[in-house]
């Protein structure tokens, strides 16, 4: 195993999403050679030295291409939502993760930073202090858990002496410039569309993006560790093991949202649907959207309803323990920040959730 230096040379898929620009960012100002593996270029990125190869995860031949000169593959891009094609989030995800891999191998690419998400150990059930020990789903009503579930565990499989593999699960990513979770709650709230599912006491874990760039980077750290207990007794191998990453304070999902919209001026959420209401409009909405020429997301699935109405966090003693990994973003410090930012930015945010 090789230690990480400031001129290890790294690869960032999805390197101009929310999360892998963030990471990049960090690499930049830490003197790291990046290249970036996607489909939107960075022009300002570019400008500060990234390289940026245009290629979608389905490439295969161009994904492989791009894991020459690499030793550090952190893979955050994946295709997200919680409605579409099985088949598609299949070819994204879990065949284009395979022709990650392969490239890594091929090109001797040291460690693997797999971006997971702890849907991946969704059974229908609440979840709380939930733990690693959780299998991986087999039946859940969204392909997104399912072909990550897939990616994750090849990707943990794949793992060996020359190439060490991690996946990390971070949980309902936010901060400032988040430009899918928050917008879409705001413009939905203000359109009327937003209910409270369940009781409204359920407990969801969130983590800040700056909190899981620093997970990220300690994952890649923990790579370099050598296994061997006797030369590392207080610190266990991380390589081919999941963690989840979050920010330790599991907050109140609805008053969490009530607080933002509050502080925005808009008027909190009241109207509530009954988690067995909500569920049987999901299944009502999904049999919709299969069977009809219906565009874009159903307002609401059988898994939203899950994700909206029960307890979702989880216990962060292996991040802690085998990363070194604690939240340096607080929930408080991290709200008032994306409050202030939406304030100056409200309109903007709004107008491009929508």
């Amino acid at each position: 195993m090789c230690s990480v230096g400031n001129s290890s040379s790294t690869l960032v898929t999805g390197g101009t999403g929310f999360l892998g620009r963030r990471l990049v960012e960090r690499l930049l100002a830490d003197g790291r050679p990046v290249t970036i593996l996607g489909r939107t270029p960075a022009p300002d990125l570019e400008a500060r030295g990234v390289r940026f190869l245009r290629a979608s995860l389905d490439d295969a031949p161009a994904v492989q291409a791009a894991c020459a000169g690499i030793e550090t593959i952190f893979h955050t891009a994946a295709k997200v939502g919680v409605w579409g094609r099985y088949e598609d989030f299949f070819r994204t995800n879990v065949l284009g993760t395979r022709a990650l891999l392969a490239g890594a191998r091929a090109h001797g690419v040291a460690r693997f930073v797999h971006t997971s998400t702890p849907s991946v150990v969704y059974n229908g059930r609440a979840l709380a202090a939930a733990d690693e020990s959780l299998p991986l789903t087999t039946d859940c009503p969204s392909p997104y858990p399912l072909t990550k579930a897939i990616a994750e565990r090849e990707v943990l499989a794949a793992n060996c002496a020359e190439f060490c593999t991690i996946a990390l699960r971070p949980h309902l990513i936010w901060g400032v410039g988040d430009p899918h979770l928050v917008p879409r709650v705001l413009a939905r709230a203000r359109a009327g569309r937003l209910r409270i599912v369940g009781t409204g006491e359920n407990r969801v874990d969130m983590v800040h993006v700056e909190n899981a760039v620093d997970a990220h980077l300690l994952a890649e750290q923990a790579l370099s560790v050598p296994r061997l207990s006797t030369l590392n007794s207080q610190r266990p191998a991380a390589s081919g093991r999941p963690y989840f990453i979050t920010n330790g304070e599991p907050v109140l999902l609805w008053d969490w949202i009530n607080s933002l919209l509050v502080a925005l001026g808009e008027p909190p959420v009241t109207r509530r649907l009954s988690l067995r209401t909500a569920s049987a409009l999901g299944a009502v909405c999904e049999a919709a959207w299969r069977t009809l020429p219906l565009s874009g997301e159903p307002p609401m699935t059988r898994f939203i309803a899950a994700e909206l109405a029960k307890d979702h966090w989880f216990n962060l003693a292996a991040a802690r323990r085998d990363l070194g990994y604690t939240p340096r973003i607080s929930m408080a410090t991290g709200t008032a920040e994306l409050v202030a930012s939406l304030r100056r930015e409200k309109p903007a945010v709004l107008a491009a959730a929508r």
